[in-house]
C-alpha cells in the first residue's frame, strides 16, 4: 500500500500471535510494519520483519520492485520482531548495505552475521541521500534498546519511528480507521516505554523541530494525523496523572477481597476514579494501562507461607520495574496463623519513590473495627490524590 508518492506499506500482520516476550498479551494479535522507500537514486527498506515472515516481506517487496534492487535497509532496532528477516533479505539483495547506528552495527554482527563491509554506521543527525529524498536519522537510546534511532524522510515528513508510538494492532494500515487506538496505544506505551520516560521526553524534544506530518512505527497503524499520539506521548512521559486508583489484589479465602471491597467503596464515595484487577484472572496489558496515569496503587494479597501471595509477588515486581508515576500507596493484607505478607511487599518497594501512606494487616475474617480502619485509611488515601489535584 501506498502511504506516500514512493513509499510503501510492505510489512506483514501476525493475526495468531497471543504472547509477546512471553510476558505481554496480544488479545488481537499483532503487525510488523516494514516500509519502502523509491527515491530517484536509491531504493530503501526500514525494518525488517519477525523470523518466519521472510517470504512474505519478499513478496511484499516484489509487488513494488525487484527485492535485488534495493541499496539500503536501515535497521532502526536490532529486536528480531523488527531485524529478524535482515540475514534473509541481505541474501535477496545482494547490493544493500545495513544501515543502523553505532551500538546497532555490534548488534548486527551479534545477532545476524552481517559482515563489516555491509554495514553503514550513522551518526545521530546524518543524512543518506536518495536523489529526490533524504533519510535523516535520530538516535533514540533505550526507547527501548541502547542502539535505538528514527529515520525521517525529509520531502514527505514521515517519521519511522520504530517502537515509539507503536501499538500491537494488526487491523487497518491508518489509525483514524481504529475508534480505540489511543487505548492500544497506552497499553503499548504502559508495557515497552514507561520505564524509559526520561529518555521519551529527550525524543520528543528532538523531534519537535521536525515537520511530522506522518508517523509510521513498526508496530500497529500509521498516524496520517500524529497530533493525537504526539499529544498522549507528550502527557505520558511528562507523568500527568488523574485522581485515579489501581487496585491491584489477589485473595485465596475471601479475608483480602472484603478488605479490598470495603476500600474500593470508601474510595469511590469521595469521588476518586477506580480500576480494580483481580490478579487471580487480571489481563497484564490492562494492568500496566492503568497505571499509566494513577496517582495511587492500593495492593492487596493474603500470606502465603511467610510472605507475600505469589501473584502478589509479581505484581510488586512489575510495579518496580514499569515505573509508572504512582505517588501513593496502600497495602492491605489478610493471615490465618501468621502475617508477613505486608513486610515482603514493603521490602520489594524500598528505593522506589512513592510514599506509604498507611497499611493493615487482618488477621482471619474482618471485624466491624477493621473496617473502620479501612475506610480511615480510604479517605486518608483520597484526600492525599484530592490535594494533588487541587495544586
Amino acid at each position: 500500500m501506498e502511504i506516500a508518492k514512493g513509499v510503501y506499506y510492505v510489512g506483514v500482520r501476525d493475526w495468531d500471535r497471543r504472547i509477546f516476550d512471553a510476558l505481554i498479551p496480544l488479545p488481537r494479535g499483532t503487525s510488523y510494519n516494514s516500509y519502502l522507500i523509491i527515491g530517484s537514486d536509491g531504493k530503501t527498506l526500514i525494518d525488517a520483519v519477525n523470523p518466519g515472515f521472510e517470504k512474505e516481506l519478499e513478496k511484499n517487496i516484489s509487488s513494488v520492485v525487484e527485492p535485488e534492487e534495493i541499496d539500503f535497509i536501515i535497521m532502526n532496532h536490532a529486536e528480531p520482531d523488527h531485524a529478524g528477516a535482515i540475514p534473509y533479505m541481505m541474501e535477496v539483495a545482494p547490493r544493500a548495505k545495513l544501515v543502523t547506528s553505532k551500538i546497532g552495527k555490534k548488534m548486527a554482527q551479534i545477532f545476524y552475521r552481517v559482515p563489516e563491509g555491509r554495514i553503514r554506521v550513522v551518526a545521530d543527525n546524518e543524512s543518506i541521500s536518495l536523489g529526490d529524498k533524504t533519510l535523516h536519522f535520530i538516535e533514540a537510546p533505550m526507547l527501548h534498546w541502547p542502539e535505538t534511532m528514527f529515520t525521517y524522510l525529509v520531502e514527505d515528513g514521515i517519521l519511522f519511528s520504530c517502537d515509539f508510538f507503536g501499538a500491537h494492532l494488526p487491523g487497518a494500515v491508518y489509525s483514524d480507521e481504529i475508534e480505540d487506538v489511543l487505548v492500544h496505544a497506552k497499553k503499548y506505551w504502559a508495557e515497552i516505554m514507561m520505564p524509559f520516560r526520561s529518555m521519551a521526553k529527550k525524543a520528543l524534544e528532538k523531534i519537535a523541530g521536525l515537520d511530522v506530518k506522518v508517523i509510521a512505527p513498526s508496530h500497529g497503524p500509521v498516524y496520517r494525523k500524529p497530533e493525537s499520539i504526539l499529544n498522549s506521548y507528550k502527557s505520558w512521559a511528562s507523568g500527568e496523572t488523574r485522581p485515579k486508583v489501581t487496585v491491584v489484589y489477589v485473595s485465596m479465602w475471601g479475608s483480602t477481597e472484603s478488605m479490598i471491597k470495603y476500600m474500593v467503596g470508601t474510595l469511590a464515595s469521595e469521588g476518586i476514579e477506580l480500576a480494580v484487577h483481580n490478579l487471580a484472572v487480571a489481563d497484564l496489558g490492562e494492568l500496566a494501562k492503568d497505571l499509566v496515569d494513577s496517582r495511587a496503587i492500593v495492593l492487596g494479597s493474603p500470606t502465603f507461607l511467610g510472605g507475600a501471595h505469589p501473584l502478589a509477588v509479581y505484581a510488586a515486581y512489575i510495579l518496580k520495574v514499569l515505573r509508572p508515576p504512582i505517588m501513593y500507596a496502600v497495602i492491605l493484607s489478610s493471615y490465618g496463623w501468621g502475617g508477613g505478607a505486608v513486610k515482603q511487599i514493603q521490602r520489594m518497594l524500598s528505593g522506589y519513590r512513592i510514599e506509604l501512606v498507611g497499611t493493615l494487616e487482618v488477621n482471619g475474617p474482618l471485624t466491624r473495627n477493621d473496617v473502620e480502619r479501612i475506610t480511615e485509611l480510604g479517605k486518608a488515601l483520597a484526600e492525599k490524590i484530592q490535594n494533588v489535584r487541587e495544586r
